[in-house]
């Protein structure tokens, strides 16, 4: 399926994601919960959340695609499905190449050094040691954490909440990717660093990779981003050029 000579990334058919949560609400639940555990019972009713409603999309080679919705609306849910962390309840998702999850969750482990976590992140995905040796230190610098004094020789418990977000980051976009998809990570850090972060996602464009960016920041999305999904309630609302969606989206939401 190629449209005017360019090639899919990711194509999502008609995609619907619903979560099951187990057991009944109000007062005494954990108590009760531990008591089912112990007695093996049943928790009880299954409730269903609808996260996403016959979502439809093709993404190309080159583009940065923006998502964008109020809370709730279902944007981390659809990163989690392309990724493949969450199956499709009907509809489907097709990827060209290793699509790459980047939250600012994403986990590292806190107790070993910021050395080590580059070293085991790049590992996780799919660099050599080589490759990493190469990078170590365009990594560093590029997460700023050194700015400061030796953070990168201390464990991650001992980071900000922004230094260790801004570390996930610049493990992430070491690599080339296929597909990457970024939640959030912009949010992070200051002017210097979201800057930096910007010009390193048109780099990866420009290497016909595909970026997808959730994020609260239209300004974010506008200086990133060619084009934008606006979701809300779990559907697609509308799909378009960044200024065109992010315009009718600010009338709608003020925002």
């Amino acid at each position: 399926m190629v449209d005017d000579g360019r090639t899919p990334t990711v194509i999502a058919d008609d995609l619907h994601i619903v979560y099951r949560v187990h057991g009944g609400g109000g007062r005494g639940t954990a108590t009760a919960a531990l008591r089912r555990m112990i007695r093996r019972q049943p928790s009880g009713r299954v409730r269903e959340v609808h996260a996403v409603r016959g979502v439809s999309f093709v993404a190309y080679h080159g583009e940065a695609i923006g998502l964008i919705g109020t809370n709730g609306s279902g944007k981390s849910t659809l990163l989690r499905a392309i990724a493949g962390l969450l199956p499709a309840e009907r509809g489907r998702v097709y990827t060209d190449g290793q699509p790459s999850l980047l939250g600012v969750n994403a986990a590292l482990m806190n107790d070993l050094t910021g050395e080590r976590n580059v070293i085991l992140g790049g590992l996780a995905m799919g660099m050599t040691r080589e490759q990493i040796k190469q990078r170590y230190q365009s990594i560093v610098d590029f997460s700023g954490i050194n700015e400061k004094g030796d953070f990168i020789s201390l464990p991650m418990r001992t980071y900000s909440s922004g230094m260790g977000a801004r570390l996930r980051f610049s493990i992430a976009v070491a690599k080339d990717h296929d597909v990457l998809m970024i939640d959030e990570a912009l949010a992070t850090g200051d002017k210097k660093f979201q800057k930096r972060s910007e010009a390193r996602i048109r780099e990866l464009r420009s290497e016909a990779g595909t970026v997808f960016l959730v994020s609260h920041n239209n300004k974010s999305i506008r200086d990133t981003c060619d084009r934008v999904l606006w979701l809300e309630k779990g559907e697609l609302i509308m799909d378009g050029p960044t200024e065109q969606v992010l315009k009718a989206y600010e009338e709608e939401t003020g925002k």
